[in-house]
């Protein structure tokens, strides 16, 4: 997709949300991402209890703001700037941990967070999950519910068959179906939605944000004023990487003030493709110091098409099948936090 296109189906997805085209410079947020806590037979979906602990002991200790993601959400909408080192905690799916760990954690440091919810997992009672009995403690105690579709299904997949128009209307019926659920169990819930393994391609990004949704994924990197309102970042946290002195720089980091990239599309057939980034003006950005970083290859250096203002970064090698990350990173001016941005590539089988 060339950039031209790419453009016109960012200009149209705002228009979805016209609010949000010029946020606050001084916006900037980290929105964290759990699953399970203290399930130890899932390393790369969960953390240890002594890692999840570190994590709020260093939050506590270190003057972040831990926020709604609601209160984060309407700054973004409204334009308005945060405190320094504002944070949201989120955890998708609503397994039982979440209830028996997370929740008396946070409880007693007053801290809000989301669940988002998979809601038929709840429905047919598996063991792993919380009961809608045990959401309504919780959110009486302040925690905030929302949508992570019914069925956890893989979005961007199509039914053998199946028709591009048969497949969107598939996955609307799937989100509206557990927004449904959790009104009847919990009350109108908010709009706001995660995709499930973060998966997204430009028709389901046009379809969340048409449903007036504002969606997260899992890709890593600050939320500031020009991330996209359908396909806004969280830093995923697990036991493999749960350690804070791993963390520090992602609590720590802020939005690198991208204003558009090409392609919009992750979804591709190309083993190697290229993300052209255009940025932004923001002085504070040592744009000269610029790293970017390709899942499982390593540091590759971006090429400048005008410096300061416009470069792409390629993969060396060919990526392997599945989810990838290009991610670029720079410090600020006083090299004691990161400028932080990435972007999804799903490559097709």
């Amino acid at each position: 997709m060339n950039l031209k296109k790419s453009l016109i189906i960012v200009a149209a997805l705002m228009l979805l949300f016209p609010a949000l085209a010029a946020c606050s410079q001084d916006f900037n947020a980290v929105i964290l991402m759990y699953h399970k806590f203290g399930e130890d037979r899932y390393p790369s979906t969960s953390v240890t209890l002594e890692q999840f602990d570190a994590h709020l002991n260093y939050l506590k200790n270190n003057g972040f703001h831990v926020l709604p993601l609601e209160e984060i959400v309407a700054a973004y909408r409204s334009r308005t700037p945060l405190p320094d080192k504002s944070i949201a905690i989120t955890v998708d799916d609503a397994y039982l941990s979440v209830y028996k760990e997370a929740y008396p954690r946070l409880q007693k440091l007053n801290w809000p967070f989301t669940v988002f919810v998979a809601s038929d997992g709840v429905d047919k009672g598996f063991h792993s999950y919380m009961t809608w009995d045990q959401m309504r403690e919780m959110q009486k105690g302040g925690v905030l519910f929302a949508n992570h579709t019914a069925t956890h299904d893989y979005l961007i997949r199509k039914k053998e068959g199946e028709s591009n128009d048969a497949h969107v209307a598939r996955v609307r019926n799937d989100i509206e179906r557990c927004q449904k659920r959790l009104s009847e169990e919990l009350g109108p819930p908010p709009m706001l939605f995660a995709y499930p393994y973060g998966e997204y391609n430009t028709d389901i990004a046009q379809l969340v944000a048409s449903m007036g949704l504002v969606a997260f994924g899992q890709h890593s990197g600050a939320m500031g004023p020009y991330s996209h309102p359908a396909t806004l970042p969280r830093f995923p946290v697990n036991q493999h990487y749960g350690d804070v002195k791993s963390l520090r720089a992602k609590f720590r980091a802020l939005a690198l003030p991208v204003s558009s990239i090409a392609p919009f599309e992750p979804v591709t057939a190309d083993r190697q493709p290229v993300l052209e980034v255009n940025l932004e003006n923001n002085t504070e950005v040592r744009l000269n110091e610029l790293a970017c970083f390709i899942s499982g290859q390593g540091r590759t250096d971006p090429t400048w098409i005008e410096p300061g203002k416009r470069f792409t970064v390629q993969a060396a090698k060919s990526l392997s099948k599945g989810r990838n990350r290009y991610t670029c990173t720079a410090p600020n001016q006083a090299r004691d936090r990161y400028y932080w941005f990435s972007h999804q590539f799903i490559v097709r089988p």
